[in-house]
C-alpha cells in the first residue's frame, strides 16, 4: 500500500481498489458457478443493509435495534466474503516498523494537502 496525493491535491489516498477487484471478480466466478445460492445471498445482504441503513438514519430506531441489524449485515457479509478467498488479504497488517514508515509517508504527503476555498478536509 503506497499512499498518494490525490490529483486534486485535497487528500491523502491509501488505496485499495485493487483488492477490491479480486474480490468482485471471485464473487462474480462464485455467482457463475451457482447462481441460486450465491444470488440468495446476495439478495439477503442487500435487504439487511437496506434495513440497517434505515435503522441507522431512524431517530426513533433503539440502539438495541441497531445492532441486531449490524449484526445480521455482518453476517452475510462474512458469507460473501467467504466465496471470495481473497477477502482474507483485504486487511493490510503491518508491524511496528512498516507502520512507522507508513505513517511518516502519509505525513509528508499530508503536509503538501491544500485546501480549496471555503472547503473543510476530507475525511
Amino acid at each position: 500500500m503506497i499512499p498518494q496525493l490525490t490529483t486534486d491535491g485535497l487528500a491523502v489516498r491509501l488505496p485499495v481498489a485493487h483488492r477490491a477487484a479480486h474480490i468482485l471478480d471471485e464473487l462474480a466466478l462464485a455467482y457463475a458457478q451457482d447462481p441460486d445460492d450465491v444470488g440468495r445471498l446476495l439478495t439477503l445482504h442487500a435487504a439487511r443493509v437496506v434495513r440497517l441503513d434505515h435503522a441507522v438514519v431512524s431517530e426513533d430506531t433503539p440502539e438495541y435495534e441497531r445492532a441486531i441489524r449490524a449484526a445480521q449485515t455482518d453476517e452475510t457479509r462474512e458469507a460473501l466474503l467467504a466465496e471470495a478467498p481473497s477477502a482474507d488479504d483485504l486487511d493490510t497488517l503491518l508491524g511496528p516498523d512498516d507502520a512507522i514508515t507508513l505513517a511518516g509517508r502519509i505525513t509528508r504527503l499530508a503536509a503538501h494537502i491544500r485546501l480549496a476555498p471555503n472547503r473543510t478536509p476530507r475525511r
